[in-house]
This record gives C-alpha cells, sequence and structure tokens, in this order.
C-alpha cells in the first residue's frame, strides 16, 4: 500500500465508531508517519499460533476491532460446520494482561451475538486448562487471550481446536479465509452486541476439579513426596499471571510445601516486579531465588502470564542457584518420566515422545536408551498435540511426554498444549524422589550429562522492527537456502535441512523428503551431532537462531560455542 492509502484507513479510525479515548490515542499520532504505516499499513497476522500484537488502535494491533473481525472470521468459520458445530460452541478463558478480560467478552459477544454456543470462565485461567475444558465439554474450538511470555505492551488471540490442541494448518487457513471476506475491523459484517439467548454461559466449576483430579492421577513418586514433601522446600512464583491458583492448589493437593513470593501473587497488567514475564530468563525468577536463599530451598518455580511455561532454579554442587534451560529441565523431566514408567512396569512398549527439532538432541539419547520411539516436529506445540492426536487416540502408540526448549511441556493427554501446572507437580515430586535417595536434581542433571555427554544448547534472538519485519526476517531465511555450506567454523556440515520443502540434503548431494510439516527454517546438521537452525519467529518480530553442541565438557563447549556463533553471523550478514 501506498502512504496514501494507509492514511485513508488511519481517517476511517479516526472518523470511525470509535471511543474519545481511542480516538486521541491515533490523533496523538497524527504527525507521524512510520507510527501510522505501522499501525495500519498492514492487518494483525492471523497466523498458525492465531493473533499476538501490540496493544493499541489500528488494524495492525491488538484491540477490540480487531478481535471483533476475527472472532466474526471464526464464528463464520463454525456456521459453515453446520448447526452441531454451533451447539458445540466455543471455550474462552484468559490470562492477566491488560485488555485480557475486556478481549474475551468481545469476543464471547460477537459468537453468541452470532447464534455460537459460548463459555466464558469468569476468572483468569492458564492455557491448559482452556485446552482440558475445551476436551472436556466437547466444543468445536477455544479461545485464549494471552500474549503468553511476550512483554507488557502485546496481548493476543490463540485459537484451538475440537481436540484441545492449538487449531490445524488446514482449519486456521479456513478462517483466515473467512476473516479476509470481512473488508475492514469496521464494517458493518461484524454482529455484536445482541447476543442470542441461552448463547452465553459460564463454564461449569465441575471442570476445574476434574482437571485437578485428572493431573493428580499423573503422579509418579507418591511414596516419596509422602516421606519427604513436608521438609522439601520449594519457592514459586506466578509473576503476577494466571498460575497462581492451579499450581498452588496442585501442590497442596500432592502434599509438598510452597513458600510464595508475595510481592508477585496479584495480577499485575505491567509485570512491575520484571523486565520481561518469561521464566526462561534468571532475571524473571530473581525475586524467587532471593527468597529462597533467605528461608533455604532447594528450588525454585515461576510461570508466565497463561501458565504453559515453566521456569526452574536449583543449587549447583557449590549451593549457587542456576536457572535450568529449557532443554536441560525437559531432559530431567523425561529421564524421570521414563525411568519411574520403568521402575513400576509400565513402560509400555509402544510409547513415544516429542520434541520440537530445535530441541535438544540429547533427548534422543535418553529415549534411544529406554526404547522409546522420539518423534521430531516443527516449533509449536500444536505439532505436539497433533501427534497425540494422530497416535494416542487411535491406540496406535501411547504419548509419554512432550517438551520444547522453550520451557514448554507436556505428560499426559489431558490437554493438548504446554501445561506448566503438570509440569510444576512433576517437577516437584521428582525433586522429592531424588531427595529421597540424597541426590539432588542438579548432581542428577551431570549424571546424565556423564552418561550421555554433554550437550550445550543455546539460542540467539535477533529483533526486527516495522511493518515488513515478518518480510525481512524470511528474507535472510530465503537467502541462506540458497547458499552452499559446507562448513561452519571448524564443524563441517553433514546435512542440510530445508524446512520449507521439506526435504534433507546431505552433503554428497542426496535427497530425501522429511516426513514434517512445512515451515520456513533452515538447519544445519554438524559433524558429531552438534546442529544450528535459523527460523523467524512465529509469535514476536525476532529472527532465533538455535545452536547444539556436543562435546566433552562445559568449558569446551562455550568455546566451541562463541566461535560458532560468530561463524553463523557472518554466515547470516554475509
Amino acid at each position: 500500500m501506498t502512504y496514501g492509502e494507509i492514511y485513508e484507513i488511519y481517517n476511517e479510525w479516526i472518523g470511525g465508531k470509535l471511543s474519545r479515548e481511542e480516538k486521541a490515542e491515533l490523533a496523538a499520532v497524527r504527525e507521524d508517519e512510520k507510527e501510522i504505516e505501522y499501525r495500519f499499513g498492514r492487518d494483525l497476522e492471523f497466523g498458525t499460533a492465531g493473533m499476538r500484537g501490540i496493544i493499541g488502535m489500528g488494524t495492525n494491533m491488538m484491540n477490540v476491532y480487531t478481535v471483533q473481525r476475527a472472532t466474526q472470521g471464526l464464528a463464520d468459520y463454525i456456521k459453515a460446520e453446520g448447526l452441531a458445530a454451533m451447539k458445540r460452541g466455543v471455550v474462552i478463558s484468559y490470562d492477566t494482561r491488560k485488555n485480557s478480560r475486556l478481549f474475551a467478552e468481545t469476543a464471547a459477544d460477537v459468537l453468541a451475538t452470532n447464534g455460537v454456543k459460548t463459555y466464558l470462565f469468569t476468572k483468569v485461567h492458564p492455557v491448559p486448562m482452556l485446552s482440558f475444558a475445551v476436551r472436556r465439554l466437547k466444543a468445536e474450538a477455544g479461545i485464549m487471550i494471552t500474549a503468553s511470555h511476550n512483554p507488557k505492551e502485546y496481548n493476543g488471540y490463540k485459537v484451538f481446536g475440537r481436540d484441545g490442541a492449538q487449531m490445524s494448518l488446514e482449519d486456521t487457513e479456513k478462517v483466515v479465509r473467512r476473516i479476509a471476506e470481512i473488508p475492514s475491523c469496521l464494517s458493518g459484517k461484524i454482529k455484536s452486541g445482541a447476543p442470542v439467548k441461552g448463547m452465553l454461559k459460564t463454564v461449569p466449576p465441575s471442570t476445574d476439579r476434574k482437571y485437578y483430579k485428572t493431573i493428580r492421577a499423573l503422579a509418579l513418586s507418591p511414596a516419596a513426596v509422602k516421606k519427604v514433601g513436608r521438609s522439601v522446600k520449594l519457592v514459586y512464583t506466578p509473576v503476577h499471571g494466571s498460575g497462581y491458583v492451579p499450581v498452588t492448589t496442585v501442590l497442596k493437593k500432592l502434599g509438598i510445601r510452597a513458600t510464595l513470593v508475595e510481592e508477585q501473587i496479584l495480577p499485575d497488567e505491567n509485570f512491575s516486579t520484571v523486565a520481561v514475564p518469561n521464566p526462561e530468563f534468571k532475571e524473571t525468577l530473581a525475586a524467587g531465588i532471593r527468597l529462597a536463599d533467605k528461608i533455604r530451598a532447594d528450588v525454585v518455580f515461576g510461570t508466565d502470564p497463561d501458565c504453559d511455561r515453566l521456569g526452574v532454579a536449583v543449587r549447583n554442587e557449590k549451593g549457587e542457584f542456576v536457572a535450568l534451560s529449557g532443554n536441560q529441565a525437559g531432559v530431567l523431566m523425561l529421564d524421570y518420566v521414563l525411568g519411574r514408567l520403568k521402575e513400576r512396569g509400565k513402560l509400555p512398549e509402544n510409547g513415544f515422545v516429542v520434541k520440537s527439532f530445535v530441541t535438544t538432541s540429547m533427548a534422543k539419547s535418553i529415549a534411544d536408551d529406554y526404547g522409546v520411539e522420539l518423534i521430531d516436529v516443527p516449533v509449536g506445540f500444536k505439532f505436539i498435540g497433533e501427534k497425540i492426536k494422530q497416535f494416542d487416540d487411535s491406540g496406535e502408540k501411547k504419548f509419554l511426554f512432550g517438551f520444547e526448549e522453550s520451557c514448554g511441556y507436556l505428560c499426559g493427554t489431558h490437554c493438548r498444549d504446554k501445561d506448566a501446572v503438570v509440569a510444576s507437580m512433576l517437577f516437584a515430586e521428582m525433586v522429592c524422589y531424588y531427595a529421597e535417595k540424597g541426590v539432588g536434581v542438579y548432581q542428577r542433571l551431570c549424571d546424565l550429562y556423564d552418561r550421555y555427554g554433554y550437550c550445550l544448547d543455546k539460542n540467539v534472538s535477533h529483533a526486527f522492527g516495522g511493518v515488513s519485519a515478518m518480510e525481512e526476517m524470511n528474507a535472510v531465511v530465503e537467502r541462506l537456502k540458497k547458499k552452499r555450506v559446507d562448513k561452519i567454523d571448524v564443524y563441517n556440515v553433514v546435512a542440510v535441512r530445508d524446512y520449507s520443502k521439506p526435504v534433507r540434503i546431505a552433503a554428497d548431494g542426496t535427497e530425501e523428503i522429511l516426513d514434517i510439516p512445512k515451515n520456513n527454517s533452515v538447519y544445519y546438521e554438524l559433524e558429531n551431532g552438534s546442529f544450528v537452525c535459523v527460523r523467524p519467529s512465529g509469535t514476536e518480530p525476532k529472527l532465533k537462531i538455535y545452536y547444539s553442541v556436543k562435546l566433552k565438557d562445559f568449558a569446551s563447549s562455550e568455546k566451541a560455542f562463541e566461535k560458532l556463533s560468530a561463524a553463523t553471523e557472518e554466515l547470516l550478514h554475509g
């Protein structure tokens, strides 16, 4: 679009049905061409994970009008599926972010006005409980209002399918087509303000009780918890998010004492006690670590605003707290789950584990050791959910555990997305299990490195800005696909995986078609099992580079990573 066309849309908004405050927000940027271009130069993309954007007025922002348009598209999709789909309806939840409840109520209003049955949670509930409710209520779809771990300026709109997983690519494309049929966010095609009688309901309280009962059944070490649960000291922070009630509830039911970071319990849309509400970062767990040092606790937990990610800090051999990466926490839980199932004689012969292809290769070593199949999928927990639907629902294979390097974990099939509530339960009882044996969690991690070899996994993000951020990030990946790369630093490239085709091209030119959904990523297989992968984030304007370095110890891996990352940067900008 030309700037003149963009400015016409701006004028349509500022002269339209907006409130006085909304118009004032737009009037304040009237002379800022760059800001107007960002806000109105494109529509907020509805991708594989729904929408996510900065809160504010504009077609490329998160506001009630973009939410109404997206929800009308979803309503049109459901109506096209037939009366039965409309009766099954949609479950809506929301987290503690700015405008989350407003956006949830806005979506509920549009759906109910369109005659689609709508179940709305009366209080904040996390992603896993929304996913569980979709399955329990046999709904046609679900909506979660959240921007997950993004900065406070963001909010988002995730859509879930009938199976409780994020909506499939095929169904998402159908919704996107319906949205595209609505000419603008201010269109008269959007129906709101007149809910059909009986179409708007609240989620039954029994849904929560059933959720807690279901995940309690996933506990693997009740005897160890009973023996040492009261003596193990655990600090938990919900970081002002939706995890407070469910995580404390399940830990209490399990019999494990948790001390809370008081200043981070209450909802705070500004997340004023942290720079970013992302428990992947040690800084986000800082208040919890200070409290843990004060009371001599063993472990610190933190969950993000929608409680689908769990961050963990444990004491090392020096007694100092270290924040575990998602890869480290994931392999610990994977080893624990498989090990306890084996000890109890319940490890199925047809069991399988799922991870994203950028998640540590150490997972395969562990799975192989237990005789369990490991399946790689693209980044995005929806793909783990799809594997559960493909194999576990049919009875062909038994899902045991799934995880991503970004601190997302799932045990059980009660929901089909990351579940930091069940992850908190499993990690807490794992602490008890090893404590009963006189072993710390960090020592167990070191034991795994001794057994399977040291693996250093890191990722680096490059931020992009402006209305064309996504196009620029994809352009970087497209350039890489056209380059012949035989070596990165001292590492020979064994093969290149172009996931946009998807194909694996070996160093000798041999090609192998990959059985995996297409996505715009380039993955370099390096000798000795190391890898480098480059992909645009699907949820924020960042180009992500993933590194996995396998060497004998931490020190040599760190040195190798520095050289490998420098060589990769040259490759990106060369």
